[in-house]
């Protein structure tokens, strides 16, 4: 049996998602086991999950995925770059994927990974460093230096899902792992695309219809009575929090915000001002942005703020894999698992207190962030502090 890795925030988990697992399943055999590397409760764009890990977890088990395993927030909610390093380490350290999946606009892997190639390069690395230095925003100077190297070739990289798997696939390389890479063209709605397309919605456009409580709008775009499973499990969105998130913000000094990851080059000093005059998390957002600093990297850390976290929370890999959830193949899978896994393993929280000391921190660290996580839901029942030791994977 085949067993195919996919890294993923599911937030939620729709019906483009299932394609893509369906799509993997095809291409490997239908008995393929797929183990998904999801996002915790914080999410890549310095938000709150739309819902909490385990019901996400649940929708993908409902959806097709057999085993998932946790990407803790320390990378779920930074750059793609990071982002990418740590759930591939993850997978890798699984020790039981045989290819990873990805979605991409491009759906040529060999384009992708002429790119990839490109950005490993010293010459890469020099003219990127020259356009930063000359005040372009990341992204913009990305471009430009990938373009000088590679020509009409580094256009791939202007798209979000072409973006990530080149990041996935210089990951890969740099682990020097035997995961083989593998994509699957992206169907239907571009990435945060308002209205529908071939049946898909983006995960943007069905977040914005879930806050709204459109539940009947969302149904045909969740899996197998996905709006009642979300219903159930409660929606969560940042802004609920937002006096609580300022009231630490604002406390915090300006050698806080240097102890932030990325926020070199005068960021930390444009944050600390932000934060000293805006009344709201937009204004705040609206204040720190630049050209040169894109809205998403100030919302990650601003979140990064509110958590606690510094950029020495942040280890080079991770220390321990999380079980979220399973069906009977993802069992067959973590029996796999339990002999290849080169971390220590949990599958229910009695496990996480015999950690060794870096994954302890690590797990400490992770649940704090739920217990914040929880106050940003749209009731309080779960705000009772310790959620992440009481918890157990979701059996499907």
């Amino acid at each position: 049996m085949k067993v195919a890795g996919i890294i993923a925030e599911y937030n939620p988990f729709h019906t483009g998602h299932a394609y893509h697992i369906h799509a993997t399943r095809e291409k490997l055999g239908g008995d393929a086991a797929i183990v998904c590397v999801m996002s915790g409760n914080w999410v890549q764009r310095g938000e709150a999950a739309i819902s909490d890990k385990w019901t996400r977890c649940a929708l993908a088990l409902r959806g097709g995925a057999d085993l998932l395993l946790e990407l803790p927030t320390v990378w779920a909610a930074s750059s793609a770059e990071h982002f990418a390093a740590g759930a591939a380490a993850l997978l890798d350290a699984a020790g039981v994927a045989d290819v990873l999946s990805f979605g991409s606009e491009s759906g040529s892997l060999q384009q992708l990974s002429a790119a990839s190639e490109c950005l490993l390069t010293e010459e890469y690395r020099l003219l990127l460093l020259q356009m930063l230095k000359a005040g372009k925003s990341f992204a913009a100077a990305r471009q430009s230096a990938a373009a000088s190297l590679m020509g009409a070739g580094a256009a791939c990289l202007a798209f979000p899902n072409n973006n990530l798997a080149v990041e996935y696939l210089k990951a890969l390389r740099r682990l020097g792992s035997p995961i083989a890479p593998m994509t699957v063209a992206r169907q239907g709605a571009g990435h945060d695309a308002g209205e529908a397309a071939g049946g898909f919605l983006s995960a943007g456009a069905l977040r914005a219809l879930l806050l709204e409580r459109r539940w009947a709008q969302a149904e045909p775009y969740l899996v197998d009575r996905g709006g009642q499973l979300l219903q159930e499990g409660g929606l969560a969105c940042l802004a609920w929090g937002e006096r609580g998130v300022l009231a630490r913000l604002k406390t915090m000094s300006s050698r806080e915000f240097a102890y932030l990851p990325d926020s070199g080059e005068g960021l930390s000093n444009r944050l600390t001002r932000a934060v000293r005059q805006g009344r709201s998390l937009e204004e705040i957002y609206t204040l720190a942005k630049t050209k040169r600093y894109a809205h998403s990297r100030i919302r990650r850390l601003i979140l990064w703020a509110f958590l606690g976290l510094t950029e020495a929370d942040r280890p080079e890999r991770p220390q321990y894999v999380r079980v979220l959830g399973m069906n009977e193949r993802g069992r067959g899978v973590l029996r796999r698992m339990d002999k290849a896994c080169s971390l220590p393993i949990i599958t229910k929280p009695a496990h996480a207190k015999k950690l060794p000391e870096a994954a302890a921190v690590l797990f400490a660290a992770e649940s704090r962030c739920t217990d914040l996580y929880n106050l940003c839901r749209s009731d309080l029942s779960e705000a009772s502090c310790g959620m992440e030791y009481r918890e157990n994977p979701v059996i499907l």
